[in-house]
């Protein structure tokens, strides 16, 4: 189980939750706000979650960084010695660079040291690539629907005929919405605490 994949798709919940408790709250705000920056009723907004691309999580990046990545330094096959083309010396020369440096044996007499990879991905843990992928807010989106109609000749942005625009914004559906935000948010959070205990009872009996 990768916990910390766990951790960090639960915290990714929270995060789009708490954005979409953001959207519905100004939804409310403006259920009366027929007057915007461009001169028209403000339009209800929805948020739209998508599923983050595989290959984005921790134990992915961990492995990378680990391996080298893509950052242009190749590695041998089984040994984790850079090469020349890095611009580095590999681990085993610096040791020997260093020892001749401090005095000890001549550089080219120690043995060739092989250090053997630490990819994340060649320990092959059981359930490390199973994390579903986590979720974001992919856009927010203006809702189509046309502007309520109200008689009232006396507001200032009544038209010639007398009615005024409003917003096509119901309150009782955004307080839906709010607390199946709150409520997503709240299992979220419990999820991450719940990996959290997870972590350190398994750094305890690491101690132990």
């Amino acid at each position: 189980m990768n916990l910390f994949g766990t951790m960090e798709t639960s915290g990714g919940a929270m995060q789009a939750e708490r954005m979409r408790a953001e959207v519905v709250a100004a939804n409310m705000a403006n259920a009366e706000t027929t007057r915007t920056a461009a001169g028209t009723p403000y339009k209800r907004q929805h948020v739209v979650f998508a599923a983050n691309a595989p290959g984005a999580g921790f134990l992915d990046s961990m492995s990378e960084a680990s391996t080298g990545g893509s950052s242009g330094a190749s590695t041998g096959a089984s040994t984790g010695t850079l090469t020349a083309s890095s611009g580095q010396l590999s681990p085993a020369s610096a040791l020997a660079s260093g020892i001749a440096a401090a005095g000890g044996f001549a550089a080219g007499s120690l043995p060739s040291i092989a250090i053997p990879s630490l990819g994340l991905a060649s320990l092959n843990l059981p359930g490390s690539g199973a994390v579903a992928p986590g979720v974001h807010i992919a856009q927010v989106v203006e809702d189509p629907a046309p502007p309520l109609k109200r008689y009232d000749p006396g507001h200032p942005d009544a038209g010639a005929d007398g009615y005024v625009s409003y917003p096509d914004i119901n309150p009782l559906t955004e307080m839906v919405d709010l607390m199946g935000a709150t409520r997503a948010y709240g299992l979220n959070s419990s999820a991450v605490q719940a990996e959290k205990g997870m972590i350190v009872s398994a750094l305890d009996i690491a101690k132990s």
